[in-house]
């Protein structure tokens, strides 16, 4: 997570050590209003998984490794993987993370706990340090359904500082998320399977597949299979990458220069690789965190007309012939699929809400696979996985009660729990007695 607030905000990096912000984040300010109490922040992947292709999820240099607590050594999945930690072993009530593709969902799976992903420009982005404008957003990471809605109840608003236009009308008004947690939320709806954007994850695809008996036993209708008729070329298109290596250098630059105080000097993308370079020690370390191609490949790149092109083409893949389509062919109040799947690209490109909750978890009789050069496990005994909501734009209170009927009825985080050594022992009690 990478909002700024009186605590040091650095992405991860030593390159932000000691660093100034201008101001609280909006959604950080939202938060105290409502009375919220900020233990801390959570360790994140570095640059928001944004450094370079092989840079382990969770590693950051200030960080360190984290891993997920329900195998040692396991992979945390994606750049948020410190909020889901701390989330999924209770070290907080709560916490946020932010998404441009996978970013909160996706830890959200691997660490047992609902992520959710908002429409794009329903919440502030002022203060979080960015990758791009056309995909960042903030959003909650909580243990369920309720506690997930109330917090991005809390974190919605205008803020004159984050002026972000999807083309799309915003609500005319902001809603109480809370109001949408009804178990009966599934009777008479209509979810379809777009099986074309499954992986090949036998144990996640065969939970899913039992799942569907339970949404037909609580009232949905399941339409299955249906496909976006941009399935093949969305799963194959580098429209997406294109453009996320183009936004990211102006808008870290412009997000630098407005620092208060930055004590290493550093005030561009290109100081940062700089930096690097000049403490390899501790940014660039051996053997498996001394890559920083994207970062390289971000200021070697310009805006030109293919970037223009990409960003045509992510609307178009993502929305028109993607999930505005096939809601629209089949007349669907949602989509469903696992989250572990292509799930997050539509709704990366598109700028469209998903809600991931727990669905299940892999059996003991699983080996372990490590993943190489990365010091983790890419699937291990016990591992969870989740199931995705996917809606339209601003469809978030549909979204938050299909997912809340579903979690309520099945109860599947309850089902699997963190490893010993990796659960907390201490109270917050005992450390303030101290």
């Amino acid at each position: 997570m990478t909002l700024s607030s009186c605590d040091r905000t650095t992405a991860g990096s030593f390159a932000l050590e000691g660093s100034v912000v201008p101001r609280d984040a909006f959604v950080i300010s939202k938060l105290r209003e409502a009375g919220a109490i900020l233990l801390g922040k959570a360790s994140m992947a570095e640059w928001a998984s944004f450094r370079g292709e092989n840079v382990p999820n969770g590693f950051s240099a200030r960080g360190g490794q984290t891993t997920a607590p329900y195998y040692p050594n396991l992979d945390p999945s994606a750049s948020s993987s410190g909020s889901a930690v701390a989330s999924a072993i209770g070290l907080a009530a709560a916490s946020l993370g932010s998404e441009t593709t996978g970013s909160i969902v996706l830890p959200a799976s691997r660490n047992n706990i609902v992520g959710f992903k908002p429409t794009l420009g329903l919440v502030s982005r002022s203060g979080v340090i960015p990758i791009s404008p056309h995909q960042d957003t903030v959003g909650p990471l909580a243990r369920c359904v309720a506690d997930a809605a109330l917090l991005l109840s809390v974190i919605i608003g205008n803020d004159p500082n984050d002026a972000c236009d999807i083309g799309l009308p915003p609500p005319q008004e902001w809603p109480d998320y809370t109001r949408a947690l009804d178990a009966g939320a599934l009777r008479g709806k209509r979810l379809g399977v777009p099986r074309a954007l499954f992986q090949d994850h036998p144990v996640i695809n065969d939970a899913f597949q039992k799942s569907l008996d339970i949404f037909r036993d609580l009232g949905a209708h399941v339409i299955d299979p249906v496909d976006f008729p941009s399935a093949h070329e969305l799963k194959q298109s580098k429209a997406e990458d294109i453009v996320l290596t183009v936004d990211f250098k102006p808008a870290l630059n412009k997000y630098l220069a407005e620092l208060v105080e930055v004590p290493t000097g550093v005030r561009s993308l290109a100081d940062v690789i700089k930096f690097n370079l000049a403490h390899p020690d501790v940014e660039l370390p051996s053997p498996y965190y001394t890559d920083q191609s994207q970062l390289l490949a971000s200021e070697a790149s310009q805006i030109d007309e293919t970037y223009y092109v990409a960003l045509a083409e992510n609307w178009e893949l993502g929305r028109t012939r993607g999930i505005d389509a096939v809601l629209q062919a089949h007349q669907l109040d949602a989509l469903i699929l696992p989250t572990d799947s292509y799930a997050t690209k539509p709704t990366g490109v598109s700028g469209y809400p998903i809600i991931s909750v727990p669905l299940g978890h892999y059996p003991q009789h699983v080996q372990p696979i490590p993943l190489i050069p990365a010091p983790l496990h890419s699937s291990a005994p016990n591992m969870p996985f989740g199931i995705a909501f996917i809606g339209t734009a601003y469809s978030e209170y549909k979204l938050i009660g299909l997912a809340y009927a579903f979690e309520q009825a099945t109860k599947a985080r309850l089902q699997t729990r963190a490893y010993p050594s990796a659960t907390p022992a201490t109270q917050l009690k005992d450390v303030i007695s101290q």
